[in-house]
């Protein structure tokens, strides 16, 4: 029954690569270039052949001896055959495997590179969607293997080991704000040559790309989590088991967010190498509008490269565009010290992440909020257990609600010195919905026309406005 399900497992992830692979545009190369067979001799063909086949079994070994050094010490059997991904297991973690893709179906095409191609897939029985990177057929990188090396089948295993590369650093650098890999489906050589060789599928959990431009119409909260979990991901990258990691090619579009949680997704440009030096010049950071220069250690290492072009990197492609604007007035001494600090390379990301767990603990315990005045709420009535209704909306940004004006407060006070901060504001409403700090979601309004029982609610009205509450 097992081997049953694999095949057909091992057939879903065939017929969706080469489904989803026609929906895809081919990258044409640009200029065309001599294969290396076009000079061969008439009666040489076997020669070349067999001399391909040489140079396609160095190229898999080259790739296996780039991996050693990411495998766990705890890995069986490192430098055993070429085909990987049957004998390094992931983890007793990961549970889903070729079974769990019976029956799946393609929902979407997320996208697509030179290497791989991301597919969103719905399992059955109503399994949460999952992710599937798998190599793309029409990619140039498949292109061109095919095209020097005439050999489909060892190409796909060749072009596959970045998947299983990506596959290794998934499973050794797990953490919150790292995608979860949740399993992988590999072919396994088939009689007469393999034909499946390379036909893999890497299972992830499913993750919302990163949109930028909404990012920025959202709430100063919103956007802080998004650097607050950034800086968390850089700092265990500075330690993690591989070592310091830098990410060197760092997009947000390599980031995805799983239920409000920023998550890196693509560890494709991962590296746990610091540069080699012999002088302090070998050791300058470059960056389009600046340079920074690092010394070189006593090892002939470019030590803290790293995570120093990690904090860069994270200021000039997040910092700089989602954390000073519109930060709370207590705070934003706090976030131009952040903003001076990590655009100078003058903090470490030990210094970055404590600046920002200070931050945190402010913004959630209203200590940020001192120079309020107690007297601010009595301003207003506050009718307890009573919600509204036939409310007069008015709109302001940024909001949780794009047909009102709802934000988050620490307290009625905050919410009282906000409404009083608006001309057209005459109310406002505290639910027991809370955002992710747990700080309380406040509804303001022009006015309504009446109040309604609501057990979860409390409305405070401006005093020259306050209605009656109904009769019991």
């Amino acid at each position: 029954m097992g081997t049953s399900l694999r095949a057909a497992a091992l057939l879903a992830v065939v017929v969706l690569s080469v489904l989803v692979s026609l929906l895809v545009t081919s990258v044409r190369q640009l200029g065309t270039r001599e294969s290396p067979s076009a000079s061969a001799a008439p009666g040489g063909v076997e020669e070349e052949e067999e001399a391909l086949r040489r140079a396609l079994i160095r190229q898999l070994h080259q790739r296996r001896k780039e991996m050693t050094p990411l495998l766990s010490p705890a890995d069986p059997n490192p430098d055993a055959a070429l085909g990987l991904w049957d004998e390094v297991p992931i983890g007793p973690r990961d549970q889903m495997g070729c079974d769990s893709l019976v029956d799946m179906r393609a929902a979407e095409v997320l996208g697509s590179g030179y290497t791989k191609l991301v597919v969103r897939a719905n399992l059955a029985r109503g399994q949460a969607p999952v992710a599937l990177k798998l190599v793309n057929e029409q990619g140039i990188d498949m292109s061109k293997c095919v095209e020097d090396f005439k050999d489909p089948g060892g190409c796909r295993e060749l072009v596959s080991y970045k998947l299983r590369r990506e596959m290794i650093l998934l499973d050794r650098l797990r953490h919150p704000n790292v995608i979860e890999l949740k399993g992988h489906c590999a072919g396994v050589q088939g009689g007469g040559g393999g034909v499946e060789r390379g036909r893999v599928a890497v299972i992830l959990e499913q993750g919302a790309p990163l949109q930028m431009i909404q990012l920025l119409q959202s709430p100063w909260e919103d956007r802080f989590r998004v650097c607050l979990d950034l800086v968390r991901l850089l700092h265990f990258l500075s330690r993690s088991p591989l070592g310091s990691v830098g990410l060197l090619d760092f997009q947000p579009r390599q980031f995805v967010t799983v239920a409000g949680r920023l998550k890196l997704t693509d560890l494709d440009d991962a590296s746990s190498e610091e540069a080699a030096c012999r002088a302090d010049a070998d050791c300058t950071l470059r960056f389009p509008r600046r340079n920074f220069s690092l010394a070189c250690s006593a090892r002939g290492a470019c030590e803290g490269l790293n995570e120093k072009r990690n904090i860069y990197n994270a200021y000039r492609f997040f910092f700089t565009y989602l954390l000073p604007h519109q930060a709370p007035p207590g705070l934003t001494h706090l976030v131009d010290h952040i903003m001076n600090t990590t655009g100078e390379l003058k903090a470490d990301i030990n210094q970055t992440l404590e600046a920002f767990e200070h931050i945190l603990l402010l913004y959630k315990s209203g200590l940020h909020l001192d120079n309020l005045p107690p007297s601010i709420i009595r301003d207003y009535t506050a009718v307890r257990g009573m919600g509204t209704s036939g409310n007069v909306e008015y709109r302001c940004w940024p909001s949780y609600s794009q047909q009102g004006c709802v934000l988050s407060v620490h307290s009625a006070r905050e919410a009282a010195h906000i409404c009083n901060s608006h001309p057209q504001c005459g109310s406002f409403a505290l639910t027991a919905q809370r955002t992710w700090t747990g700080r309380l979601l406040a509804h303001f309004r022009s006015g309504f026309d009446r109040l309604v029982p609501d057990g979860t609610a409390e409305v405070y009205v401006k005093k020259a406005r306050a209605p009656e509450a109904p009769p019991p």
